[in-house]
């Protein structure tokens, strides 16, 4: 009887729920109150483990607490962002999604996860285009020249990629809709096996991100015919950019930070705030450009809409290149 007058009690309820909003509030402005996790879902070495590193770095400098890395690797990075999307929401456990996250959610038939709903997104951290390349003695010596190639041999070009599935896979598929030809698609484990057979002449193109073209680039082993991003790149403005010759086709990959869904959004904002700030430093611009990349800042809202709107898009590629769902 006593509890059903409490319960009855506006007053009692308005109170509780005034403690419980203060409890949270109060939570939230206490972070970080413990040693925080950085997942990455790549080997040592790729792009996801250095950014990891160097925000981690960062982030226990501004906050004086522990930063730790922790490698979870397999399955295309999905072992660590599950780990993430089931994790306590407090935002002591992050992640950066890649651009191949919304590939992987139009490739898989199933996830363990909701690729949007099962994150609590902070903010796209980094971009960098996908780049066209062959070898340096190769006869093809633009895009124009690559066009006419393979649209005068349908089904004789090979380009390489990382994989069935995979980002660098699908972006060749969309640039051979787009321009209306058909080339061989040769799935390899990585950029090095694949750059091996591109120098071998065993494969005609290859497609990879810009942080590892840039470096191949200007060793001179290979030329650029052209990247994907919306506009040149101020770290090497002599290579055209893909619109220059299919006009409209643009696209950059990118790193973006994430912690577990149903984490206070006040704790997401203070990282997000914290991020700003140190896409800002000098020091990590610097170390972005020697990526190939540059800072991409961005609000929540931002990176979610973001996610979607790729997910859609290559979902439609996946659908009208006719490839196989995972």
């Amino acid at each position: 009887m006593a509890m059903h007058r409490m319960l009855s009690n506006p007053w009692v309820l308005l109170l509780g729920l005034v403690f419980s909003l203060s409890s949270t509030q109060v939570a939230a402005q206490e972070f970080p109150n413990k040693p925080l996790r950085f997942i990455v879902g790549y080997s040592p070495g790729s792009s996801s483990d250095i950014v990891s590193r160097l925000l981690s770095q960062k982030l226990s400098e501004r906050w004086n607490q522990s930063v730790v890395v922790e490698q979870k690797v397999g399955a295309t990075g999905l072992i660590a962002y599950d780990f993430v999307a089931k994790s306590p929401p407090d935002g002591h456990i992050m992640t950066l999604l890649s651009g191949g996250h919304p590939v992987t959610a139009a490739i898989m038939h199933k996830l363990p996860y909701d690729p949007v709903k099962d994150f609590g997104m902070v903010t796209t951290v980094i971009g960098y285009p996908m780049v066209i390349l062959v070898p340096q003695d190769s006869p093809i010596k633009s895009m124009a020249d690559l066009l006419s190639k393979a649209k005068a041999q349908p089904g004789k070009l090979s380009f390489s990629s990382a994989g069935i599935g995979s980002l660098h896979h699908l972006t060749g598929e969309w640039l051979s809709s787009e321009a209306g030809i058909s080339m061989i698609h040769v799935p390899f484990k990585g950029g090095a096996p694949a750059m091996m057979e591109l120098l071998a002449g065993r494969i005609d193109v290859m497609i990879e991100t810009s942080t590892f073209a840039f470096g191949q680039i200007r060793s001179g082993k290979v030329r650029g015919l052209a990247s994907t991003a919306s506009a040149r790149s101020p770290l090497m403005p002599d290579l055209p950019t893909l619109s220059e010759t299919l006009p409209g086709l643009d696209f950059s990959s990118w790193l973006g930070l994430a912690v577990a869904p149903g984490t206070p959004a006040s704790t997401v904002e203070k990282i997000n705030r914290e991020m700003q700030v140190i896409l800002q430093m000098d020091d990590v611009q610097k170390r972005f450009a020697e990526l190939g990349g540059v800072p991409i800042y961005s609000t929540p809202l931002q990176m979610r809409e973001k996610i979607e709107r790729e997910i859609a898009i290559w979902k439609k590629v996946v659908d009208m290149k006719k490839i196989e769902r995972q």
